[in-house]
């Protein structure tokens, strides 16, 4: 049995922690643990954080979050009207550089690759971005 639900955000930073309550209430109804929580919730607000500060530039916009669970996995697809970007194409940050060599930015990304099993992006018609997380969950009742 699959629970989808569609809700609609502004882009702006101070909805941050209305799209992170939204995807952890949501995810706390499913058998998933705390740490599965912990890290759908991580991605899915870098990349929300990533869609209002490089994609609409902090100006005017809306996020769809799609919220859909199934048996097994979690997926949140984010959908803006932003300019296209495919943040999947992002290269790893060199990491063995000391933190004083490395560029400003880029590990957001990072920090999602490596919270979610899955990382897709498609662009909108007639003009977006929609990125898609999804989380592998161990069916074991909430337990750690």
């Amino acid at each position: 049995m699959t629970d989808r639900q569609t809700i609609l955000f502004p882009a702006e930073r101070s909805q941050l922690a209305a799209i992170r309550d939204y995807v952890e209430q949501q995810a706390k109804k499913t058998p998933a643990s705390s740490r599965e929580i912990q890290d759908i919730v991580q991605a899915v607000d870098e990349a929300a954080t990533n869609i209002i500060v490089h994609g609409y530039r902090d100006g005017p916009g809306q996020i769809q979050v799609e919220w859909i669970f199934q048996p097994g996995q979690i997926t949140v697809c984010l959908r803006d009207r932003a300019p296209l970007f495919d943040p999947t194409t992002v290269p790893e940050p060199d990491l063995s550089l000391p933190l004083f060599e490395r560029p400003v930015g880029g590990l957001g990304v990072h920090i999602i690759r490596n919270c979610v099993d899955e990382f897709t992006h498609s662009p909108c018609t007639p003009g977006g971005n929609e990125l898609c997380l999804s989380k592998y969950i161990k069916d074991n009742g909430g337990l750690e």
